[in-house]
């Protein structure tokens, strides 16, 4: 059973998103204001994170920020208001793997659950079906692990996808597009910036300088490869 985080002020939609996810199937926790949410949030036995910008205490973009620098990959999708497009572009920067505007259909909201999960539980796209190792690195898509040098990597669910596109693709130029394809799916509205900083993220964990790079090359107009 899947178990959701529900990080919403909003008695109404908590008791409707309740109802509506635990009819499908799933388990679902909840968080009232900021400060709880973070705690909460930094639980492991958590599939997905459904976070409300707009909170009492610590917001949504805050707490977003938190968890991904504790290096929690535990998928989020914001819940935003129309006026807050920018924070949706913010968000996704800081690590959210998707968003939906509210008001929104149940449908949606299920819809955006189960497409985020299956992206970020997808096997891996290599010869062996699940794990694929290129020099110091090895990664195992089935147990969610990477490791350099034997050492574990703290990634990201989405520094995760990107070192799996990499390592799965070496040596063939990368656009931006491809890569928001894979990494965030063709329905997520991401930009440019968000690929950069996400690749940036996962440089420093890598020790790769993208002045010298070892790694992860940046090909000028076009996109990145992986030239290890």
């Amino acid at each position: 059973m899947k178990k959701i985080l529900l990080i919403e002020d909003d008695a109404a939609i908590r008791r409707a998103l309740n109802d509506d996810f635990t009819h499908e199937g799933y388990e679902v926790d909840f968080a009232v204001n900021g400060e709880d949410g973070l705690k909460k949030g930094q639980n492991l036995d958590i599939d997905i994170i459904l976070l409300d910008l707009m909170l009492p205490g610590i917001d949504g973009l805050e707490i977003c920020k938190e968890l991904r620098r504790k290096d929690i990959g535990t998928p989020i999708i914001m819940l935003t208001a129309k006026s807050q497009d920018w924070d949706k572009v913010i968000g996704l920067e800081l690590g959210a793997d998707d968003y939906v505007t509210k008001p929104f259909s149940p449908h949606e909201l299920r819809s955006r659950v189960k497409a985020v999960l299956r992206r970020t539980g997808k096997a891996l796209k290599s010869e062996s079906g699940h794990t694929i190792q290129r020099g110091p690195f090895f990664l195992n898509s089935m147990k969610h692990e990477c490791t350099m040098e034997n050492a574990p990597l703290l990634l990201t669910q989405i520094e995760f996808n990107l070192m799996e596109l990499f390592l799965s693709r070496p040596g063939i130029v990368l656009n931006r597009d491809e890569i928001l394809d894979y990494v965030w799916g063709e329905n997520v509205v991401v930009t440019s910036r968000t690929v950069d900083t996400h690749i940036g993220n996962l440089r420093r964990k890598i020790g790769d300088n993208p002045d010298d790079p070892k790694w992860i090359f940046s090909v000028r107009n076009l996109g990145y490869k992986w030239i290890g």
